[in-house]
């Protein structure tokens, strides 16, 4: 093993790579998701999606409108610079790296029972004479998304589409709305990205290369679980493969790689400002619990599909990350009020008296990236860090 590492500089490093420490060197959101890798979608939408948050909490106000256009404005053909697909889940993805995730289309394409598709039915030869002839359509277009109102009760279209997306026989480079828009790849995306040439672990390498930058410091697992990586033989070969050093880290009982960018930063004194900010759910920076525990001692997990009873944080708590560690959490949402749009802090748990004024100012950042006019507190944990908390956010009265 060569270098060791305390576990602050691990964390520095993890944070650095992750963009929460220094000033961006730009507030552009394609540049930001070429150094990230990938972006997590979802649908749940509180103070905004998390593909909205996630930029919001390193690069601060941008627009929402701006993320949009960066992800999936037409550009028109062969000028996508983002495309969705399976990564460490649903993602956006720089349009370059389409050739990396050709083990896993590939892969799909194998498969029997991908949605219930046969490779060459008639709902997949449809869609695809479809696309060819009409251009770009949305699912409702191509005849509907589901049969009946059930969540999962997907049409023979819908069915026959995601198949091909996961095979790699359509893509998805834009939204309206919340709708994906699918496309032909060789009519959407650029013409140096379009091969499936590299060999199963080309990809693994490639990704695990992308990973260990967008990581820092990082196990096997952390490695493995950016993109979901499976079936890796050999992985320290690999790990060497992909540019990375091996290192131990003061704390964590179990080998680690770091990215030489990761150790540069470290050499020149791993200095730089940090946000304060809160994070989505399904921000990079937290998507791996075990891992999430390991650098900052906090057990995080979503609640959203957990029984309201049950709950301990809330719906959609997101972390409150400030001074390299992660100080508290809250879940917020948004309500309409005579004076404009509040912002409701339905419960903040708050780690440590000291969080108090970060949890604030985070509190007001937000609040005015999403045009909300204030800022309702409502539960507090512990309690006697109510008052001081309201008192800094200059919180409305309680209806």
């Amino acid at each position: 093993m060569g270098t060791t590492l305390t576990a602050a500089e691990a964390r520095r490093a993890a944070l650095h790579a992750q963009g929460l420490i220094g000033a961006p060197r730009s507030r552009s959101v394609p540049a930001l998701l070429r150094k990230l890798g990938a972006i997590q979608l979802d649908t749940i939408s509180v103070l905004a999606r998390s593909q909205e948050l996630v930029p919001f909490a390193r690069l601060g106000a941008v627009g929402r409108s701006v993320v949009h256009q960066a992800f999936w404005e037409p550009r028109g053909p062969g000028s996508a610079r983002a495309f969705e697909y399976w990564a460490h889940a649903a993602c956006v993805l720089p349009a370059e790296d389409w050739p990396l995730f050709a083990f896993r289309r590939k892969s799909y394409r194998n498969r029997n029972d991908t949605w219930g598709m046969a490779p060459r039915s008639e709902s997949v030869r449809s869609v695809l004479s479809r696309l060819a002839v009409d251009g770009p359509l949305t699912t409702n277009e191509l005849g509907g998304a589901r049969k009946t109102p059930g969540w999962w009760d997907w049409s023979e279209a819908k069915q026959a589409v995601e198949f091909l997306l996961a095979c790699g026989e359509v893509v998805c480079v834009e939204r309206r709305g919340w709708r994906r828009v699918y496309d032909l790849p060789e009519r959407a995306l650029p013409a140096e990205s379009l091969h499936d040439e590299l060999t199963d672990r080309q990809c693994h390498v490639e990704l695990v290369t992308r990973a260990g930058r967008a990581l820092g410091v990082a196990t096997r697992a952390d490695l493995l679980d950016y993109y979901r990586l499976t079936n890796v033989a050999g992985f320290p070969d690999v790990a060497y493969e992909a540019g990375l050093e091996p290192v131990a880290v003061e704390g964590w009982g179990q080998p680690a790689w770091a990215a030489p960018t990761a150790l540069e930063f470290l050499a020149s004194g791993g200095r730089g400002r940090h946000r304060t900010t809160l994070l989505s759910p399904f921000d990079s920076l937290i998507w791996e619990r075990a891992r999430t525990e390991r650098m900052f001692g906090l057990s995080h997990r979503l609640e959203a599909y957990v029984p309201k009873a049950k709950r301990v944080h809330g719906y959609y708590a997101m972390p409150l990350l400030h001074g390299g560690e992660l100080l508290g959490r809250v879940d917020p949402a948004r309500e309409r009020a005579p004076g404009g749009e509040v912002l409701i802090a339905r419960q903040v748990s708050l780690e440590k008296a000291r969080a108090v004024e970060p949890m604030a100012t985070a509190l007001r950042e937000a609040a005015a990236w999403v045009g909300c006019a204030g800022i309702r507190v409502e539960s507090v944990v512990p309690e006697t860090l109510a008052v001081p908390l309201r008192r800094a956010v200059g919180a409305v009265e309680q209806p």
